[in-house]
């Protein structure tokens, strides 16, 4: 089981770095004809301010369910450490509950990614491990990966940012069994600013 274990952590390791280049100081140096890394400390200040929330989660992920749960709700997504970083809130209720969530935004400057922390109030701790990526400055798109525990099995967790314009952004959390060959949307929130 260890050897599993141990075994999967580095195919996670291997797949990101596929993903994303070599992590660390390394990244801020070309490395085989690849352009520096860009710095992307701002790349989340499109998210302050007051959002309405439309979110769709998947009943029950990788186990072939199709029934989706919906909520409305609200947010408010503060920088803080003079915009270093940010704290994201959601409140969204639905037929099935309520959803209260916060975000921890962390940005290291030296891999330049991002660190994404997720917890809910009923949860009371951060728990699993960040959601570590950046954006593609051509796209706009932002992927973020993580390798955790999903009812007893090892998963690949992807968080994605898209579609993202001054008064609205999407973002899908995916889940993938099978070391990132396919991925499972489970999440998926849409939102559109309210003006202050």
């Amino acid at each position: 089981m260890k050897a599993q274990r141990v075994r999967g952590i580095a195919l996670a390791v291997l797949a990101v770095t596929t993903a994303w280049g070599p992590g660390g100081a390394e990244a801020q140096e070309p490395v085989m004809g690849r352009p520096a890394a860009r710095d992307g400390q701002r790349d989340f200040d499109f998210l302050i301010g007051k959002w309405k929330y439309h979110l769709s989660r998947l009943e029950n992920p990788l186990s072939g369910s199709t029934k989706w749960l919906e909520f409305e709700g609200t947010g408010v997504c503060r920088p803080i450490w003079g915009g270093d970083a940010q704290i994201d809130e959601i409140d969204a209720q639905g037929p099935s509950g309520r959803v209260q969530g916060l975000t921890l935004r962390l940005y290291d400057p030296v891999a330049r990614q991002w660190n994404l922390n997720y917890t809910t109030k009923k949860s009371g701790s951060m728990g699993g491990p960040p959601t570590v990526g950046s954006f593609d400055a051509k796209n706009g798109r932002g992927e973020f990966y993580d390798y955790e525990q999903w009812r007893g099995r090892w998963i690949f967790v992807r968080y994605v940012w898209k579609d993202i314009t001054p008064s609205s952004a999407r973002f899908e959390q995916s889940f993938s069994e099978d070391g990132g060959k396919t991925w499972e949307v489970n999440w998926i929130t849409t939102q559109t600013r309210v003006e202050e």
